[in-house]
């Protein structure tokens, strides 16, 4: 039974942990200041999408502009609010499976790469103490374009240096599964199948991996 996989890429927002519902608390409070109806739908949208890109669809919603500064310092107080809030992240808001399957990962000698959106990735991997597993962390300060640009999957596979098509790549996000594709790699979506209809395989949790996703010769 040999490892059908060079290399793994996990988004983290999701599938290692759910900060999700700590950026809809910090988007609803900048909403309201800014008197923009803000529902756990329309933070849907926001998933997997860049930090001015989420500020972009927040004024859609309300029908305001504003200036580049002016989006600056609104971006900068919204990622104030949500870094208190993860700085009191413990390990203990590992979502279901996912610290077993990176020391299987580990085990077997797959690299292991993080391919996230944030800008507060690094910041998250130390509060949850899992930094070690990761060969490479590609997050939002390292990346120009958003998903669903294959760039962060893309640059995640260089920087451990195995070919994209040798890669799995773990995402919860429609616009993050789109990227992985367009990256020319395989994906494992966590949600539904509705929701994330590209996806090649479809789990509920990390807790529901599969042998054979992971393995040939099964």
């Amino acid at each position: 039974m040999g490892n059908r996989w060079k290399a793994v890429v996990f988004d983290l927002d999701g599938v290692i942990v759910d900060t999700a519902k700590y950026h809809y608390l910090a988007w609803k409070r900048l909403a309201e200041e800014l008197d923009i109806p803000f529902t756990v739908a329309d933070n849907e949208r926001l998933k997997g999408v860049s930090r001015m890109a989420s500020l972009e669809i927040l004024l859609s919603l309300g029908g305001k502009r504003a200036q580049a500064e002016e989006k600056k310092r609104l971006a900068e107080r919204k990622n104030a609010w949500y870094v208190e809030m993860i700085d009191k992240l413990t390990r203990e808001e590992l979502l279901p499976g996912a610290e077993r399957l990176l020391r299987q990962l580990r085990r077997d000698g797959v690299k292991i790469a993080l391919g996230s959106a944030s800008k507060n990735a690094a910041r998250i991997l130390e509060r949850l103490e899992i930094g070690e597993y990761f060969d490479a962390r590609i997050d939002g300060t390292r990346v120009g374009k958003a998903k669903p640009d294959p760039e962060v999957f893309l640059l995640a596979a260089k920087s451990v240096g195995v070919d994209p098509v040798d890669c799995l790549v773990f995402e919860d996000a429609p616009a993050g599964v789109e990227a992985a594709k367009r990256a020319g790699m395989h994906v494992v979506g966590i949600g539904s199948e509705e929701n994330l209809p590209l996806a090649d395989w479809i789990l509920e949790s990390l807790d529901e991996i599969q042998d054979e996703i992971l393995y040939d010769g099964l």
